[in-house]
């Protein structure tokens, strides 16, 4: 009997040694399903029609669904505060009331009707979320102002550093707080059914006020969520996705400053070794920050815009598309004020976006997380220049070529692993890959090339 207990505490001992070696997965939280080919799109109530309001954002959906759009993100639908307010109408994430709706864009029923008919075409919707500020006039300022972070005279005072003149920063050390804020998520994900949130500067909220609002928004349904931050930290029990500012970067540093592509290819180094193949990363040339304050994708990206578009589809990640950048909206649009959009429906980016879009929906390789392909790097003859890769999961497989250059490029390749019949995505021409093999690409060009399934 003792040797029997001596040999199972013996095994459960070495078990417990090697278990110490197995490789965790650090994306703990589980993406809803519905994400795993979704592509995103970020609406600008105010700015979308002359009207300026849901029900007239409404009329829009149809469009976007039949462009290849699966999740609807709505900057904030709150009131906005009046004291210290910049501009006319000020900014979105200047918040009065976390458990309202902002009256210049309708009623809360108004708001209800756009969930259901963005439900009802097969669409997801998430709003912006902005847990680190307040606008002064929140009625919380005068209830709880304990609730707040403070300067050394005692006074409540903007997010330090930022010139965010127009709200004050909360103090996630109030345990009180915390479960204020994780009870406004969780209304309006209970009475208006909303799929997720986007919140705003996410890596300036305590991670563990996120992994237990998670797990209690998950108690409800399950959620999607966007990180607006960059750090490996939130993937594992809060988010779903964050952004890439930083491919942002590389591409432009490239495309408008002339620079070279050795970056862009350490990007996409780090994002294979260093990110769990699980989490994903939103991709953009455009979004409301970029746009206010940086230029619009026309002027930043010029004739590289389309490689870049094509670069956020068919690399690791979640495509982002910004109000009216679908339809080659060629100016800034104001923050702070009323800019309407004069819609341009012909423009040829929606077409362009659609073709894409079908692509990363049929096409397993370009899924979004562990349900997609890897990024393997092919070895071209013209590194300096061209960026080519396959992605493949299962019988599905997309070999892409990406001319980081203003020179036409023939570019070289050994084919190997990547040998078979190919349809390349906007031409239609066919390759039958073997051996050695060419393909000639135009200044800032891009060839999408599927394999044919036998």
């Amino acid at each position: 009997m003792k040797r029997t207990v001596g040999f199972i505490l013996l095994t459960l001992l070495l078990l417990s040694c090697n278990n110490r070696y197995q490789p965790k997965e650090y994306v703990e939280l589980k993406h809803p399903e519905w994400c795993k080919n979704a592509t995103i799109y970020e609406v600008n109530i105010r700015q979308y029609t002359k009207e300026g309001t849901f029900k007239a954002f409404t009329s829009h959906l149809p469009r976007l669904k039949k462009m290849g759009i699966d999740i609807i993100w709505l900057m904030p639908i709150h009131p906005i505060g009046e004291l210290h307010r910049k501009g006319k109408l000020g900014s979105y994430y200047s918040v009065r009331d976390f458990t309202a709706v902002n009256p210049e864009f309708g009623t809360k029923a108004d708001f209800k009707a756009l969930v259901d008919t963005i439900h009802a075409l097969g669409m997801h919707v998430i709003i912006d979320w902005v847990g680190n500020h307040s606008a002064w006039d929140n009625p919380l300022a005068k209830q709880h102002p304990d609730w707040y972070t403070h300067n050394e005279d005692g006074g409540l005072q903007p997010t330090p550093w930022y010139d965010w003149d127009d709200v004050i920063d909360f103090d996630y050390d109030n345990p009180a707080f915390r479960k204020y804020m994780t009870g406004a998520l969780k209304y309006w994900v209970k009475e208006f059914d909303i799929d997720g949130y986007r919140c705003d500067v996410a890596g300036f909220i305590p991670v563990d006020f996120w992994e237990n609002a998670r797990e209690e928004l998950d108690a409800i349904k399950p959620v999607f969520m966007l990180a607006e931050w960059e750090s490996r930290d939130l993937f594992k029990k809060s988010f779903d996705m964050t952004y890439s500012w930083t491919l942002w970067d590389k591409m432009i540093a490239i495309t408008r400053d002339k620079k070279p592509i050795w970056p862009l290819i350490e990007y996409f180094a780090h994002d294979v070794g260093m990110l769990s193949p699980n989490a994903i990363r939103m991709l953009f040339v455009d979004n409301h920050d970029k746009n206010s304050w940086e230029g619009n994708p026309i002027s930043n990206f010029g004739p590289a815009l389309e490689l870049a578009m094509v670069t956020t589809v068919v690399v690791n990640g979640m495509p982002l598309v910004y109000t009216g950048q679908e339809t080659g909206l060629n100016r800034s649009l104001s923050f702070f004020d009323k800019d309407s959009i004069n819609w341009n429906f012909n423009h040829p980016y929606a077409a362009f976006y659609t073709t894409l879009f079908e692509l990363k929906h049929r096409n397993q390789a370009l899924w979004n997380g562990a349900w997609g392909g890897p990024m393997i790097r092919v070895v071209n003859d013209h590194p300096d220049k061209v960026i080519s890769f396959t992605r493949t999961k299962g019988e599905d497989k997309v070999l892409s070529f990406l001319n980081y250059s203003d020179q036409n490029v023939n570019a070289t390749i050994q084919v190997k692993s990547s040998a078979g019949k190919y349809r390349e995505l906007f031409s239609g021409k066919l390759y039958d890959l073997k051996g050695t093999a060419t393909f000639e690409l135009k200044p800032w060009g891009y060839l999408v090339l599927e394999k044919v399934k036998q």
